[in-house]
């Protein structure tokens, strides 16, 4: 079906519209989608979902958008498509409902036909609702945040998301492909349809294979086209080499069957495409992970939806730079946690390079939250798991299906045990090319009264030394070709005793123990990867990691981490997770830092701690990391002080002002392998560590005590947008001295004006600490950064930045936009 964009000009307003009178007394907002209309409201700290949504409140809220349907169509078919509503949405044409769903992750399509007037503009009207709080244990956003499409076609057409290509085998230089093409036949009578299909190079016309057939479609119902077809010296896609094809499809309506053919003299066309890449997978407990053929290990990340200062609004341009930057560390696998990812997402991740372990759900029948998907799993989980699957399955980054996570079914409360296999028969059937797995957990939930007794309800804890879990969860993995172990790497040996065919996932995984996890993944062949918890920083279960310091007298102190969990330690205004190798704004973090260390960069990273924390007892939260910082800035003069380098060398040599403080061995051993500290007095200067190997230096890094604040610079990460009205520029701001060098402790309050053809879209910092709203002027830097992005509107012409702050001279920026 043909395809058109309907993100420009929706009308936004709070509240359920239920009567053209609320159109009348309200004229709204006008936003282009996708649009999150929570990131923009205040926070509070008496907010229903308290940490789990960064203290930010759900509520009604509803888009209206006028659409002239022309007559041409009126023997044609009329639908939206939406690639996720945020939540519980129903859909209004001209005043009558047309449908209603819950999810608001999963693909939605909405027949309109019957319902439209042709020739005449027609009024959409999409509700949400997000007050039934709370329904999510991370910031969900609300409303339109992934766009709408208007799709059209003859009433013999392919099915949206109907195209499904996947690779049989590759051999003696061809790759021998399958297809299914689903046809819908909307009208009377059986019609006879031929299926073509082609494949080019992505961005070229050169024809690598076609194949066409003839199909009957009965009337009112859909059938499947099934097809082969053989490449010749095939590209293969791997997350090294992304090589991309495309597929068209074109299904011409030729004619009724009655008791013979009969010819139209029109022939309908309708035609679709999907991105393909050609490539290969097994895993076994032998060979581990095979992509076409060569053993792989996932260096993963887990990923929630959010996109730090835009709220839950995806596009393109933010997912493409948020691959970019993770496989600049490292990474090759992300995690969809906990739920259908944005379609732009698989898309960055096709054409960039990046697995995907790619997932569905984080409720089933039983709940986390009272107003989360529960409610709805036994009447929508069946639909809403179709359509996600359907969506991804020809994509060549999806590698992995996930049911669920942390399911408390899994121990087989709730019918869990057929639940699973149930989900993993139905993916199966959809597509039996991946491995199908499930991240699950230790015991800290899921057992009954009888059982649970016994156990630490602690989240994630793992201090049971019997077999019960193997014992209570191998019913719950019939049906999973992976299993995935959230938090459990200390039984993965002993697991392959007991399942030697078992393969295993570290499906998440502490971020501060990758130093002496991750050999042991590459030790075991059954082992195929690793995905720590996250990779991207995100707003909601604010405050998960942290680190904090107590005096080692103090009785009173928690001593164990599970007494820093959010819910009584991060008070208002906790908002982020803090948990994560990037913050929100994409600069790199010091766990990011260690992890590139740990998976082989040569470079050196120094880092010093907080004088006040000299001699304190360190408590990091489970999911937290030490508080090291980037800063030689400090009002401590001669007070005792820690420098923390990571590093893989041998050794490392720190300098104070030119003068050699030691040269120590890195560390191989727990809790943090490839690091090193040391002690010295804080003075200000330079602070230079060099990493040597066999006695010769590989790299080195510094850090320097800054002057005062005395500039502000803007950096933008490009100069040029386009003018769709879902381009972005990213525009970092920084605090430097009269040097140039980044001030790390200066907080700045700033001022931004954007004028022209762009819209400040996002502005703040990386803060995890805040009231900001990022959808104001006003921001403050935090250790001396700040990010402004600028969003395109649908016309070209030029955009201005100019940010102010009190006592700094303004400094502007003027991008194209075309």
């Amino acid at each position: 079906m043909k395809t058109i964009n309907l993100d420009e000009k929706w009308t936004f307003r709070r509240g359920y519209l239920d009567s053209i009178g609320m159109l009348e007394s309200d004229p709204g907002k006008v936003v282009n989608l996708p649009h999150d209309g929570m990131i923009g409201t205040p926070v509070s700290p008496d907010a229903p979902a308290s940490v789990d949504m960064g203290y930010f409140t759900g509520g009604l809220s509803n888009y209206t958008k006028y659409v002239f349907i022309p007559k041409e169509w009126e023997q044609e078919c009329v639908g939206l498509k939406f690639d996720g509503v945020m939540m519980n949405a129903s859909v209004d044409v001209n005043g009558s409902k047309v449908a209603h769903w819950h999810n608001g992750y999963a693909p939605k399509y909405v027949d309109l036909t019957d319902y439209v007037t042709f020739g005449e503009e027609n009024r959409i009207t999409i509700n949400v609702n997000t007050s039934m709080q709370p329904n999510s244990r991370w910031y969900t956003g609300s409303g339109l945040y992934r766009g709408a499409l208007l799709l059209h076609g003859p009433r013999v057409h392919l099915v949206p998301d109907g195209i499904f290509v996947y690779t049989k085998e590759v051999a003696d230089g061809y790759a021998f492909l399958e297809a299914q093409v689903e046809v819908e036949n909307a009208g009377l009578g059986n019609r006879l349809v031929e299926v073509a299909l082609t494949l080019s190079p992505e961005g070229s016309e050169v024809v690598a294979a076609e194949t066409k057939r003839v199909i009957q479609v009965g009337a009112r119902k859909n059938e499947m086209a099934r097809m082969t077809m053989t490449v010749k010296d095939p590209m293969l896609w791997d997350a090294d080499q992304p090589n991309l094809y495309r597929v068209k499809a074109s299904v011409k309506d030729l004619g009724v069957y009655r008791t013979h053919f009969e010819r139209d003299e029109i022939v309908m066309v309708d035609e679709a495409t999907t991105l393909f890449g050609i490539r290969t997978i097994t895993a076994d407990a032998i060979r581990g992970l095979l992509i076409n053929g060569k053993s792989v290990k996932l260096k993963g990340g887990c990923l929630h939806h959010d996109n730090g200062l835009l709220g839950s609004v995806t596009l393109l341009k933010v997912e493409e730079r948020k691959v970019k930057k993770l496989k600049e560390v490292g990474f090759n696998a992300i995690r969809t946690a906990h739920n259908p990812p944005s379609a732009a997402l698989i898309e960055a991740c096709d054409r960039l390079g990046m697995y995907v372990f790619d997932e569905a759900f984080d409720a089933w029948f039983i709940g986390k939250r009272g107003g989360d998907y529960n409610q709805f799993f036994t009447a929508d989980w069946e639909q809403d798991l179709t359509a996600f699957v359907k969506r991804d399955r020809s994509h060549p980054s999806v590698i992995l299906w996930s049911t669920g996570n942390e399911i408390p079914e899994r121990g087989g409360l709730g019918d869990g045990y057929a639940r699973a296999t149930m989900l993993a028969e139905k993916v199966r059937s959809l597509d039996g090319t991946r491995p199908v797995s499930n991240g699950i957990c230790s015991f800290w939930s899921g057992l009954d009264d009888a059982l649970a007794a016994g156990q630490n309800q602690a989240q994630n804890a793992n201090d049971d030394r019997t077999t019960l879990w193997e014992r209570a969860t191998e019913p719950f993995t019939n049906g999973m070709d992976v299993v995935g172990y959230n938090y459990m790497e200390d039984l993965y040996e002993q697991d392959h005793e007991m399942f030697p065919e078992r393969v295993i996932l570290g499906s998440e995984n502490f971020p501060k123990e990758i130093g002496f996890r991750w050999p042991l993944v590459e030790k075991l062949p059954y082992v195929i990867g690793e995905f720590t918890w996250t990779a991207w920083d995100y707003l909601g279960e604010a405050g998960l990691g942290k680190a904090v310091y107590y005096a080692v007298d103090d009785a009173d102190a928690p001593t164990k981490p599970w007494e820093i969990m959010p819910q009584g330690t991060s008070p208002y205004p906790w908002r982020t997770a803090n948990d994560a190798d990037f913050d929100i704004t994409g600069q790199m973090l010091p766990q990011g830092a260690y992890r590139s260390i740990v998976w082989g960069s040569d470079q050196t990273y120094l880092y010093s701690m907080h004088p006040e924390t000299y001699g304190k007892r360190e408590l990091t939260s489970l999911w937290g990391f030490p508080a090291v910082f980037s800063c030689w800035n400090y009002e401590n003069v001669g007070a005792p002080i820690e420098l923390v380098v990571f590093s893989k060398a041998e050794e490392v040599e720190v300098l104070v002002n030119g003068n050699s403080i030691g040269r120590k061995q890195v560390s191989k051993e727990r809790p943090l392998p490839n690091s090193v500290r040391f002690e010295t007095t804080y003075q200000p200067g330079k602070v230079v560590a060099i990493s040597y190997q066999n006695g010769k230096e590989v790299s080195r890094a510094e850090l320097s005590t800054t002057g005062a604040p005395a500039k502000l610079r803007l950096v933008p990460e490009s100069m040029e947008a386009c003018a769709d009205g879902h381009d972005l520029i990213y525009a970092l701001i920084e605090v430097v001295d009269q040097e140039g060098r980044v001030v790390p402790d200066a907080e700045v309050k700033l001022e931004a004006d954007v004028t022209g053809a762009c819209v400040l879209a996002g502005f703040g910092s990386a803060n995890p600490i805040t009231e900001e709203d990022y959808t104001d002027v006003f921001a403050t830097t935090f250790r001396g950064r700040a990010l402004a992005i600028l969003r395109t509107g649908y016309e070209a012409g030029s955009c201005k930045l100019a940010l102010k702050a009190e006592g700094f001279e303004t400094v502007e920026e003027t991008f194209g936009v075309r």
